[in-house]
């Protein structure tokens, strides 16, 4: 993709004063699904799968000291390794080999090293390596086989390395300090709740306190609070009744503020700024849509935060001085500050972004504060994509069975025919606590080029449409939530393009749940599913998956031992003899949150019904496939499932297995 610098003229910044008013998911209109269209385009064919996957992703960027380079992680070579660029543009340089995949990088203040945190086959036991940052052998810090390190943090002096620290067999994190010179790892905080973790925030510039996040399991309830390094003294800098959130994302230069977000007004997501002496909160926004902090400048002139409506984000730049909002105006789609610890350069005159889209894959862009002009850093995209035509998401939204409305993503291939005989799949997304938002998704590319109509819902249980929507699924998995996906079903009928006897749904994780409880609870509307590492018996994830995320588990769904019959009632293997779609099973052999167990119930009880199922197990995978080899295999696998299921009306549902694995 070629470099692209933006006059200032393109550069329109809309400016608000602080706490603007903004509309929420209450004005939310809803969709015609006559107005739904399939666009006429000569041009359209299906994109490459190695094309789509060849493309690049990017995580996890940080600036050097002298904000001269990037770091970040990116799969150029197939595995998410780290890379370094220069902040002016140019080929990037790979920093870091290996066949595990690296994240988290972070720059030592003098600009030697490059920390970051590395886990063996997907196992998510992170140990903590650093690397010189002009290349050379990287040192395992840590070399804990069962405890993960994760998240690294500088201290201001260059000594002390605080980290978010968990025992494999541990229920919550702790903060920890890694001692530079020494590599010693010794515990800051000893958390006697199983449902509370800490993260750390930032350093006090003296380098004598650490800024921390304490947040409950289910994301309903955290505080922010100030511990003293020397003695491991906690301070509640965010005391409140009730569930509320406070998250801090920064800490002003001069040590004095925080930038926060929290829920507290009315269990909608805004942004506040905290004053650390007094407590005292000033609103920064007034929104019912989900407002992020972001991150200080170095000067402490500016601030950032991120408006998300309706799963697309906006950047908002903020003039401590002024009191006024600035919005970045970049294309639509998925834009966020992007580098750690701050997306301000060292010098405060640039603000390094990431931008996306449905049909953007993500890149690194440089905004430059004096003049507001901004150049693409990154090139991630294979040149086929930039000549391809690709089929725009769209926002939907529809009532489901109880009268809510529901917001969903969906693509419509080019050159269709609204005579009601196409395919189409239904996408729910993981989580369930998260959202599908705007992103580049090459696996939703891939099925919408060849044909496939596809939506993506974000049912109750999701984040981003208020605290109260978040919990409505609470004892009730795959209840509502799973009528909010069968009303996708409908909705996508109701647009004259789909036969209704062609549709299916796949996900992973919380998505592969989804897909399970569907096809077996509502087993007449699918015609075919594919899941990913989804749960099939939420008492044997108890048993099996990480400890943490047994938590989480119980956080939904309540008490095992009381509430035995809502984990009964909400598992897909109660009703596992009433499915009839033909399934695929594919699932990463060393997933520590959804076991390969929960894939193995699944085929071995089908298989005994002599269902149609197929399943694949991928070596030194965990949750989610890393390696480019392996997700180029899973899409290809999906792809000829649907196809011969919904295209070519293979064999007939409650036909016997194919066996493969």
């Amino acid at each position: 993709m070629r470099a692209r610098l933006f006059p200032v003229a393109l550069f329109v910044l809309l400016c608000l004063p602080l706490l603007a008013q903004s509309s929420g998911p209450a004005s939310r209109a809803l969709t015609d699904p006559k107005s739904i269209t399939s666009e006429t385009n000569p041009n359209a064919r299906s994109i490459p799968i190695d094309d789509l996957y060849f493309t690049r992703g990017l995580y996890g960027a940080s600036w050097s000291p002298d904000g001269q380079q990037v770091v970040f992680t990116t799969n150029f070579s197939g595995r998410p390794n780290l890379w370094k660029v220069s902040a002016a543009g140019g080929w990037p340089i790979q920093l870091t080999q290996s066949d595990e995949r690296q994240y988290n990088a972070v720059w030592s203040p003098d600009g030697k090293w490059i920390i970051y945190q590395q886990d063996a086959a997907g196992n998510e036991l992170w140990d903590l390596f650093a690397v010189p940052s002009q290349g050379g052998e990287a040192i395992n810090l840590t070399n804990t086989p069962n405890i993960r390190e994760e998240s690294p943090r500088w201290s201001p002096d260059g000594r002390t390395v605080a980290l978010n620290y968990k025992p494999k067999d541990g229920t919550r994190y702790d903060l920890a300090l890694l001692q530079w010179d020494t590599r010693k790892v010794a515990q800051l905080t000893h958390e006697s709740a199983p449902n509370r973790s800490w993260s750390s925030v930032a350093w006090s510039p003296d380098g004598k306190t650490l800024y921390a996040n304490r947040v409950e399991v289910s994301f309903t309830d955290s505080d922010v609070y100030s511990v003293d390094v020397a003695s491991g003294k906690t301070t509640n800098l965010t005391p409140h009744q009730g569930n509320v959130l406070f998250m801090a994302s920064s800490l002003s230069p001069d040590g004095k503020t925080l930038l926060v977000t929290s829920n507290q007004k009315g269990g909608y997501q805004n942004v506040a700024l905290l004053d650390v002496a007094s407590k005292k909160l000033t609103w920064v926004t007034d929104t019912q849509w989900e407002a992020s902090a972001g991150d200080f400048s170095a000067d402490g002139k500016w601030f950032t935060y991120v408006l998300n409506a309706d799963g697309r984000t906006d950047i908002y730049l903020v003039s401590r001085a002024g009191q006024r909002a600035e919005k970045i105006s970049v294309p639509s789609g998925l834009n966020f500050p992007a580098a750690s610890p701050t997306s301000f350069s060292p010098q405060s005159d640039r603000l390094l972004i990431s931008h996306e889209s449905s049909v953007q894959p993500a890149d690194y862009w440089v905004y430059q504060l004096a003049g507001r002009g901004m150049r693409q850093l990154t090139h991630s995209a294979i040149a086929s994509l930039n000549s391809a035509p690709l089929p725009a998401s769209q926002l939907v939204h529809y009532k489901t069975f109880d009268g809510q409305t529901i917001s969903a993503l969906m693509w419509v291939p080019f050159n269709l025919k609204r005579d009601g005989s196409n395919p189409a799949l239904v996408l729910p997304h993981g989580g369930p606590t998260g959202q599908e938002v705007d992103y580049w998704n090459p696996h939703a590319t891939a099925l919408v080029s060849r044909g496939y109509i596809c939506i993506a819902p974000n049912p109750r249980g999701s984040t981003g449409y208020g605290i109260a929507f978040q919990k409505a699924n609470y004892q009730d998995l795959g209840g509502g939530d799973l009528q909010d996906e069968v009303y996708a079903a409908k909705f996508l009928q109701a647009t004259g393009y789909v036969d209704a006897k062609k549709i299916g749904i796949t996900g992973g994780s919380y998505g592969g749940y989804m897909t399970l409880i569907a096809l077996t609870k509502t087993p007449d509307v699918w015609a075919a599913g594919v899941e990913l590492f989804g749960i099939i018996n939420w008492m044997t994830m108890l048993q099996h998956s990480d400890p943490e995320l047994q938590e989480y588990e119980k956080s939904l769904l309540g008490d095992p031992v009381k509430d035995r019959k809502v984990y009964e009632a909400d598992s897909p293997i109660t009703y596992i003899h009433q499915l009839k779609a033909p399934l695929l099973v594919l699932q990463g052999e060393n997933d520590p949150r959804v076991p390969k167990e929960e894939a193995d119930q699944i085929v071995q009880l089908l298989k005994a019904d002599g269902k149609t199922v197929d399943v694949h197990y991928y070596p030194n995978e965990g949750h989610g496939f890393e390696k480019r080899e392996n997700q180029i295999d899973s899409i290809r696998r999906t792809i000829e499932w649907f196809d011969k299921y919904l295209k070519n009306a293979g064999s007939p549902a409650g036909a016997p297995s194919t066996g493969r694995n």
